[in-house]
């Protein structure tokens, strides 16, 4: 007997794959399931993610510059730290390249890693590399540190809590169709040179996203623990139903609370797309979604850009989009899929 691991999508494959193993050290508090594990280390956890980035699948280098690159690699690591509300200390990466790769391209890919090391204040710790038959995989590893007590988790939502967002979303999935456009009109018209400059916000959020840090040293700062939180990474939608599944609820989110930057609500429009569908599904925007019970709005609203955007149900409720004209929809999940 085949299955196709397509029938059973990234999270279908990873619960099957993982699902015989148990946790054997009293150390290992959360393994996989979250967006990072955690390990117990006395007085504070030890949280650690890994992602993994492979050429024509995550980047293109038609349009990705090897030093965005190697930035965008190690942020989409620190991303998933912070959404446990804890902060990165050191990284690994690991890479295998073929043959097609200089010293000089991997000094660029490099360079962006040693900036996003700098900018995020993280240690390179260690790596491997190795060869590849066909372009490059890069590989890293995020280790993040937090008081137990401290830690957020996908599972606490509760009916009641609130649903916040930092930031604005749809914007790096924008920026993508526009070099997507680009890249397949130079390909017709090679002496046609990209349109490029009128774009540069979008464009820069999907080659060069940033992890939300500042907000989780702002939750220090105001006293503030989300009840659960997750990192935007496959599109809001999708992170909404990781939420619920996990804390076993119901969302109602408002399409009036999810924040979107006007350049990318005019770029949706120009590509005959409804902004809030991209707002959902878009992916790859790295801000957190969190939830907060009540009695903390007054810690929330103060606080520079954070969005409330809605209400956490009980699961019986299901999970839905109040729309602006006052219409309710069953939410659907359509960002990336893996698989």
């Amino acid at each position: 007997m085949r299955t196709d691991v397509n029938t059973l999508g990234e999270f279908g494959l990873i619960e099957h794959l993982t699902k015989q193993f148990s946790l054997q050290q009293p150390s290992s508090l959360v393994g996989v399931g979250d967006d990072a594990a955690v390990i117990d280390n006395g007085n504070f956890m030890t949280v650690v993610s890994t992602d993994m980035l492979v050429e024509g699948v995550h980047f293109d280098l038609a349009y990705t510059p090897l030093k965005h690159l190697g930035y965008k690699s190690v942020v989409v690591n620190l991303s998933d730290i912070c959404a446990m509300n804890a902060f990165p200390r050191q990284i690994t990466v690991s890479i295998a390249i073929s043959n097609k790769y200089s010293v000089e391209a991997l000094d660029e890919l490099y360079e962006g890693i040693r900036l996003a090391c700098e900018h995020y204040n993280v240690d390179l710790v260690g790596g491997d590399t190795t060869s590849s038959t066909r372009g490059m995989v890069i590989s890293v590893t995020a280790i993040g540190q937090c008081e137990k007590e401290l830690l957020c988790y996908r599972n606490g939502a509760k009916p009641g809590d609130l649903i916040c967002i930092t930031g604005s979303l749809g914007a790096a999935y924008l920026g993508l169709l526009i070099l997507e456009r680009e890249k397949k009109i130079w390909a017709e018209h090679p002496d046609i040179q990209p349109q490029l400059e009128e774009h540069e916000l979008v464009i820069a959020r999907h080659l060069k996203p940033e992890a939300r840090l500042d907000v989780v040293e702002v939750f220090r700062k105001a006293q503030l623990k989300p009840t659960s939180m997750i990192d935007i990474s496959d599109g809001l939608a999708s992170e909404i139903f990781h939420i619920c599944k996990q804390s076993g609820v119901g969302a109602l989110l408002e399409e009036s609370g999810v924040p979107m930057h006007p350049e990318a609500q005019l770029q949706a429009i120009n590509f005959k797309l409804d902004p809030i569908t991209c707002a959902l599904n878009g992916g790859e925007d790295y801000e957190l979604l969190f939830t907060i019970d009540p009695k903390d709005v007054d810690k929330v609203k103060y606080l520079p850009d954070i969005y409330i955007a809605g209400e956490i149900l009980d699961a019986k409720d299901g999970v839905k989009l109040n729309t602006k004209g006052g219409k309710l929809h069953e939410l659907k999940a359509q960002g990336w899929v893996h698989f």
